[in-house]
């Protein structure tokens, strides 16, 4: 979080060094956490990430959500 901080900190006071430091600490702690990168599990399933559920599996489900 203090990354995430320093990066608004950053933006306020127009410093573009201390923004792109700040950005990369971010990016760091994301990819540390498993946010971001490479898929590190290993089960089998396909990776359904940024896909429409009526475009996946999912569809039949959805369906019977209605419309919101």
């Amino acid at each position: 979080m203090q990354a995430r901080r320093d990066v608004g900190r950053a933006l306020a006071e127009n410093d573009a060094a201390a923004q792109r430091r700040a950005r990369r600490r971010v990016q760091a702690a994301k990819v540390a956490l498993g946010e971001r990168g490479p898929v590190w599990w290993g089960d089998g399933s396909p990776d359904l990430t940024r896909r429409l559920a009526r475009d996946s599996p999912y569809a039949d489900w959805h369906a019977t959500l209605g419309d919101p």
